[in-house]
């Protein structure tokens, strides 16, 4: 048995650096660990943070190729975050020019839902769980 404790960290490459930078610490307000350039690799290495806890790495490589996210492309589907007011999740994103898919029901749960994109096309989903911000 592995005995898997969690998900250490999420990769993601982008192509222009600056614009995810911006996108992930300004719009969705992950927080930097740490930034480094690697000169060998012409390539930036962020590393990010939610509440504290280490979250995303963010790549930059020269011209790195496109990879198909849509539709229901196999691989990674999409990558989601726990919002408590997914109407005020919108509203944010709405004001910093993101565009947001009508609201969802998860026909599970009841909870409702929403995608929306990276700089790169990268499918995000928004998931309104009340409370999710207090720890137990």
């Amino acid at each position: 048995m592995l005995n898997l404790t969690a998900v250490h960290h999420i990769a993601i490459i982008c192509s222009d650096y600056e614009t995810s930078k911006r996108f992930y610490t300004e719009i969705l307000g992950l927080t930097i660990l740490g930034e480094v350039y690697r000169a060998e690799r012409q390539s930036y290495k962020l590393d990010l943070a939610l509440n504290g806890q280490y979250l995303i790495e963010l790549f930059s490589f020269p011209n790195p190729p496109k990879r198909p996210s849509r539709p229901e492309a196999a691989g990674l589907r999409h990558l989601a975050f726990a919002v408590e007011n997914l109407d005020a999740a919108i509203a944010h994103l709405t004001q910093q020019g993101v565009v947001t898919e009508p609201v969802r029901i998860d026909e599970h749960t009841g909870r409702r839902f929403t995608f929306f994109a990276d700089p790169d096309d990268l499918p995000l989903e928004l998931y309104e769980e009340p409370n999710s911000g207090k720890t137990l």
